[in-house]
């Protein structure tokens, strides 16, 4: 039975399913890698009855785990009083108003406001169009340029998607929005190409504090500290994308404690509510609030037929009550170290890998063929070491745009017994890869 309902859905995936970010080649040659029916904790089951443990805690987003079954329960006591109403022409609802109250204590700073989406695309586009309008109510319009980082990945909506710093992403559509430049994660480059520019015509940077889709890339020692100060010297507005490390993934509540340093905006989805309901935002700061609030004029015409979803809305509050009540940021904290601990062994056993890096619960692994050199073999491992783990076990993700890297960001209620059976399953996937691929 589990059979025969296998190979029906894997058809009719084929024949109606257009997946995202897939290759749609595969899709119609192989079908669905795995048909996911079940999730509890860190795992996930199929419907040949695979069980897997979640090392990417779906994309980047299920921080509490699967099966939660609080998150069900808040989304129904919802839904059984008002499932939706819109909140255009200042029409409000409760879960709305707690859940941007309780934002504005566990955010960092006076980042106090809150603008709510469906998600990280659209929440970054929408901090791209109100740093252009605040540079419109401000009187300098000719503030219209976004710098965002090369290897960054900012979401697939239009402006998202002309942030994005990986380039392939911009290269799937051959229209990108204009006025949006690029800077390697280097302070000086970003003074040359402010100055350059002309810092009158910029109107934001953007960044995310460890870049995830690009190969969990950490920042240089000291670097958002030098940024912060050139984006004050010159006036313009940082924005951080906290889309993947929010909520407690980085064993902080958001990354940018790490730095030490306020943002002027900051984008989040994904961890606000752990993939249980679709939901995304824009934090503003104080500053930024108040001139809003006295300097517009007639109505702000921006908003999403569901910003701030009622439902969406109660389940993050009950989201972070969890992350709260069970200590998920700081185990997050400890787990991080024990991932890192794993991937360093990892490092020292096999010879094709290197650069184990973590950042409370991400982390990543670059394949190379020379670890002196860094030279990587013609045709990448990455994917076909994570094919293999996910036989025996384990969902992870592979970075082909600049390495042939493989990352991790499992659940933050991953306990070191799973931990230790993540690191087990990719080291013998990487053993049976340089067996059969490498023949050694």
């Amino acid at each position: 039975m589990t059979t025969l309902l296998t190979t029906e859905l894997s058809e009719l995936d084929k024949k109606h399913f257009i997946h995202p970010t897939s290759s749609i080649a595969q899709q119609q040659a192989e079908g669905p890698s795995h048909i996911f029916t079940e999730g509890k904790g860190v795992y996930l089951t199929d419907t040949n009855g695979h069980k897997v443990i979640d090392g990417m805690s779906s994309l980047w987003n299920v921080n509490i785990g699967h099966g939660v079954k609080e998150m069900a329960e808040a989304a129904y006591e919802q839904m059984s009083k008002l499932a939706f109403t819109s909140n255009f022409s200042t029409f409000s609802n409760e879960p709305a108003i707690r859940l941007a109250e309780k934002l504005s204590k566990i955010l960092p700073g006076d980042l106090n406001a809150v603008f709510f989406t469906s998600g990280g695309s659209e929440s970054n586009d929408t901090a791209f169009k109100l740093a252009r309008h605040y540079w419109i109510l401000k009187d300098q319009p000719e503030r219209q340029k976004i710098i965002s980082r090369k290897m960054s990945y900012h979401g697939v909506a239009m402006g998202a998607t002309s942030a994005t710093g990986l380039k392939p992403f911009r290269d799937f559509t051959n229209a990108n929005a204009p006025h949006f430049h690029y800077v390697n994660s280097s302070v000086e480059e970003f003074r040359t190409l402010v100055e350059k520019e002309g810092p009158e015509t910029i109107a934001a940077f953007i960044a995310e504090i460890v870049q995830g889709a690009g190969g969990v890339n950490l920042p240089p020692e000291g670097y958002f500290k030098e940024i912060r100060k050139i984006c004050d010297e010159y006036g313009i507005l940082m924005i951080i994308d906290e889309v993947i490390t929010g909520f407690g993934r980085t064993g902080k509540y958001f990354a940018i404690e790490h730095e030490e340093i306020q943002p002027d905006m900051l984008c989040f989805a994904k961890g606000v509510t752990s993939g249980y309901a679709q939901l995304g935002g824009v934090a503003l700061n104080d500053r930024l609030h108040n001139d809003f609030k006295t300097l517009s004029k007639g109505t702000l015409l921006h908003g999403y037929t569901y910003s701030g979803h009622p439902v969406a809305c109660n389940v993050a509050l009950k989201n972070i009550e969890i992350i709260e009540r069970n200590g998920l940021i700081e185990n997050a904290k400890k787990m991080g170290e024990e991932l890192y601990k794993g991937l360093k062994y990892l490092e020292e056993k096999h010879e094709i890998v290197t650069n184990a890096r973590g950042f409370g619960l991400l982390g990543g692994i670059d394949i190379v063929k020379d670890s002196q050199s860094g030279e990587r073999f013609a045709e990448y491992l990455s994917p076909l070491i994570v094919k293999e783990a996910a036989k025996l076990g384990l969902i992870l993700r592979t970075v082909t745009y600049d390495h042939d890297s493989i990352v991790f960001s499992p659940p933050l209620i991953i306990n070191k017994a799973e931990v230790e059976q993540m690191v087990n399953i990719l080291d013998q996937a990487i053993s049976n890869v340089k067996r059969e691929v490498l023949k050694g």
